[in-house]
C-alpha cells in the first residue's frame, strides 16, 4: 500500500517526515512535493487547482501500479480529492482510500475573504491569526519574504477553485477534523458524505486547524486502521 501525501498550503514534503515511522510498516509513504517549497523551491508554484491536479497525475501515475491511497490536509485535501475525480475522469483507477483533513466539503458556498492578494502587512496578520506559520518565520524578514510568494500562491490555489458537480467516487472517505478550528466545523465537514458510493466515517480530533501536528497518534491510529482493511502487495520504488 502506497499513502501519498499532500501538504497544506506553505507545507511541504517535510510535514510527513515522521509517518513512515508511525502509520505501519505495510505501508509505504510518498511525501508529495508540490513546485515552490522544499526540493521545488527554485520552481513556480501553481496557483490554479485544476491545473496542479493535471500536472501532478502523469508524474505520480507510474507509482499508482498497485493499492494506493490519499492523505491531504487543508490544501492537500483539496488536491486529494479533485486528482482522484481527475483519475476516475480519465480512466484510470481511484485511490483505495481517500483520506481528507482540515478541509470543508466544497460544494458548500465559502464566504471567507479572500486573501492571496492582501497587502503585505495584512497578510502577515492573516498568516499570525491562522497559526501555521512558525514563529521565527513570521519574526525573520529575509525567511518571510522568501515565504510570501509560496503562501499567496497556495492561497490562490484554495481561494480561487470552483467546485464543478460530479458523480461521486467509490472509494472510502474518512474525513478528519479539529475540535477547535473554527474553519472546518463538523457542520461543514459532514456534506463530505455526499461524495462518495462507498464507506464514510468523519473522526473529530482535538485541537485547532493543525491538529494535524498536535493529534498525531490518534491520527495514526485511525490511517493505519484503514489501511490495514486493505489487500496490499509490494511494488517498486516510490517517488522522492
Amino acid at each position: 500500500m502506497r499513502l501519498f501525501c499532500f501538504p497544506y498550503a506553505g507545507g511541504a514534503a517535510h510535514v510527513f517526515r515522521q509517518w513512515p515511522q508511525k502509520v505501519g510498516s505495510d505501508v509505504e509513504i510518498c511525501a508529495v512535493e508540490p513546485p515552490g517549497r522544499g526540493t521545488q523551491i527554485r520552481e513556480n508554484p501553481f496557483t490554479n487547482l485544476l491545473e496542479l491536479v493535471a500536472a501532478a497525475a502523469p508524474v505520480l501515475a507510474p507509482y499508482m501500479d498497485g493499492p494506493f491511497a490519499f492523505f491531504g490536509h487543508s490544501m492537500g485535501a483539496m488536491i486529494s480529492f479533485e486528482l482522484a475525480r481527475y483519475l476516475r475522469n480519465t480512466g484510470r483507477k481511484e485511490p483505495s482510500h481517500l483520506f481528507l483533513s482540515g478541509c470543508r466539503a466544497p460544494q458548500l458556498s465559502d464566504t471567507r475573504a479572500v486573501t492571496y492578494d492582501l497587502p503585505e502587512p495584512e497578510l502577515v496578520e492573516e498568516l499570525r491569526r491562522l497559526k501555521g506559520t512558525p514563529a521565527e518565520v513570521l519574526g525573520h524578514p529575509e525567511l518571510l519574504q522568501l515565504m510570501l510568494p509560496l503562501l499567496r500562491a497556495d492561497f490562490a490555489v484554495t481561494q480561487t477553485y470552483r467546485y464543478a458537480e460530479e458523480a461521486p467516487l467509490s472509494c472510502p472517505l474518512t474525513i478528519f477534523g479539529g475540535l477547535e478550528d473554527d474553519e472546518a466545523t463538523r457542520e461543514n465537514l459532514s456534506p463530505w458524505r455526499e461524495h462518495t458510493t462507498g464507506a464514510f466515517s468523519l473522526h473529530m480530533l482535538p485541537g485547532d486547524h493543525f491538529f494535524l501536528h498536535t493529534s498525531q497518534n490518534l491520527l495514526f491510529e485511525v490511517v493505519g486502521q484503514e489501511l490495514g482493511r486493505i489487500p496490499t502487495a509490494i511494488h517498486g520504488n516510490a517517488p522522492q
